[in-house]
């Protein structure tokens, strides 16, 4: 039986395998134990039976007015754990802390442009491509702002997307 629990530093120490892949963005400790102290309810692990992790979630809530929302900074999963629903499963969960705990517009994320295979998944969850991000990964690959819009935003207007595509300097950051 999977276990989907908050993050702890102790998962620090036994994530290793999960970020194992090439797409797969890794931070240093500091930073996720920044995230577990200042979104604690927007960091969660899928543990396995045996202890082992499965996959994770980390994300925040930020932004201002109609802006305010809930940010994916990273969701993935080890290879041997995939295609088992777990990342729609903490995808759900982060959508769920966002609606009901802080009222937000909507849920972001950004994506490599040449991961079909996540592109596919997020869409099926029901995001849609908002807009593109020259040489977002590294200064070299491309990156998609990907969105879907929570209740608050009975119009979707934070689905509308960009009509042409932006660089890294024009994002907004809080």
């Amino acid at each position: 039986m999977t276990t989907i629990r908050r993050f702890c530093c102790d998962d620090l120490l036994k994530f290793a395998n999960v970020n194992v892949d090439h797409l797969t963005e890794t931070f240093s400790m500091a930073f996720y134990q920044t995230y577990m102290a200042r979104w604690p309810d927007y960091c969660h692990v899928a543990e396995a039976p045996n202890g082992s992790i499965m996959g994770y979630i980390l994300g925040k809530v930020e932004g201002h007015g109609e802006n305010w929302h809930g940010h994916v900074t990273a969701v993935t999963v080890a290879p041997e754990y995939r295609r088992q629903q777990l990342a729609k499963k903490l995808m759900i969960i982060l959508e769920d802390i966002t609606e009901k705990t802080y009222n937000g517009y909507f849920v972001d994320l950004f994506v490599r442009a040449s991961n079909v295979p996540a592109i596919t998944m997020y869409q099926k969850l029901g995001y849609s491509v908002y807009r593109r991000v020259l040489r977002y990964y590294s200064g070299e690959e491309d990156g998609l702002d990907m969105r879907k819009a929570m209740p608050r935003d009975v119009h979707k207007k934070s689905m509308i997307p960009l009509k042409r595509a932006i660089t890294p300097e024009e994002l907004e950051y809080d």
